[in-house]
């Protein structure tokens, strides 16, 4: 597992004769093994900050590094072929493809990398992990908000990550299933050491993680350690 170093970050927008500073001087580290939520109220810079860590995004300035690689200095194309097998991503509104059964669109992302191996049987494997086995051969339009986003999560491991980025994973799901999904990431990120970025605006769910990060008008307001808590009421 690499460790990811955002490095005095800026994401600047022009909107008419005014300039927009939706990331503003921001510089993080993330070890291998983190588990970090972001938060802030909209507008704060959270997913924009969240797009440019996972290379979706270009910053203005500043530097993104992921192990030894420095990002800048890569073509589009190695860009796109380190983000595919370096980061997963984990939306709000699941993003499967509804053509597609859930092991279909968990393999989704090994179409555009080199990877290795017998991935249906990773597949497989990965559903398993997320309580999944029993729906690979359904549609996404079978399962509830719940499974399918377990099968996001799946799929944004499919290509064994160092880091895997959410932006409000739950913010689609009921309470009870928010704190499942919470469970599972725990899980994951003790089991397998995978660096978890969490974007969201729920306090209770943020608390459960161990490193929060609160940003306000694209600035870095604090970030401090926790002491996970317990999610006993989520909503």
């Amino acid at each position: 597992m690499a460790r990811l170093e955002l490095v005095d970050i800026t994401k600047h927008y022009k909107q008419g004769a005014e300039t927009v500073k939706a990331v503003d001087g921001v510089s993080l580290s993330f070890e291998s093994g983190d588990f970090a939520s972001v938060v802030g109220r909209s507008g704060s810079g959270k997913t924009t900050l969240l797009d440019v860590a996972g290379l979706l995004l270009r910053p203005t300035s500043g530097r993104v590094v992921i192990g030894s690689d420095d990002t800048g200095r890569l073509s589009d194309s190695r860009l796109a072929e380190l983000r595919g097998r370096r980061i997963g991503f984990v939306f709000q509104e699941y993003n499967l493809l509804p053509a597609l059964d859930l092991l279909a669109n968990v393999m989704l992302p090994l179409r555009y990398t080199r990877a290795n191996g017998d991935g249906r049987r990773r597949a497989l494997e990965l559903l398993d992990a997320v309580g999944l086995a029993d729906r690979a051969r359904h549609r996404p339009g079978e399962l509830s908000g719940g499974q399918q986003q377990r099968g996001a999560i799946a799929r944004a491991l499919i290509n064994q990550p160092d880091v895997i980025l959410l932006d409000e994973p739950t913010g689609a799901v009921d309470s009870d299933t928010a704190a499942e999904l919470m469970t599972l990431l725990e899980t994951l990120n003790s089991e397998s050491g995978v660096t978890v970025i969490l974007v969201t605006h729920d306090a209770e769910l943020a608390s459960r993680t161990k490193r929060q990060i609160r940003l306000k008008d694209g600035r870095v307001l604090s970030d401090e350690a926790l002491v996970p808590a317990a999610l006993t009421a989520v909503g």
